[in-house]
């Protein structure tokens, strides 16, 4: 079952999806791997040994700050950067 949806969204992500042949498939693939993070974010703290809990969670939501537009920037620059090779073997010199 499908049910249609009206969204605005920034003019870039708009033109990356007029640029889809299935721009509702797109859209569907991205939003289920955001809804999958959290439990992939799971999955692999509890390979190296730390196990989530609702309780650990609960304990400490909030506790930090949420990501400034220039953190977020940052994270983002350094996103392309490992994406395209570019990251730089001594990490001090990505800063």
């Amino acid at each position: 079952m499908t049910k249609r949806v009206t969204v605005s969204l920034p003019d870039d992500v708009a033109a990356y999806l007029d640029q889809e042949e299935n721009a509702s498939a797109a859209v569907a693939d991205a939003l289920r791997a955001r809804m999958n993070r959290a439990a992939a974010t799971a999955e692999m703290l509890r390979a190296v040994g730390i196990e989530v809990t609702d309780a650990g969670r609960d304990r400490v939501r909030g506790a930090l700050p949420r990501l400034t537009a220039e953190q977020r920037a940052e994270n983002q620059r350094r996103r392309d950067m490992v994406r395209a090779g570019t990251w730089p073997a001594d990490e001090s010199a990505a800063a």
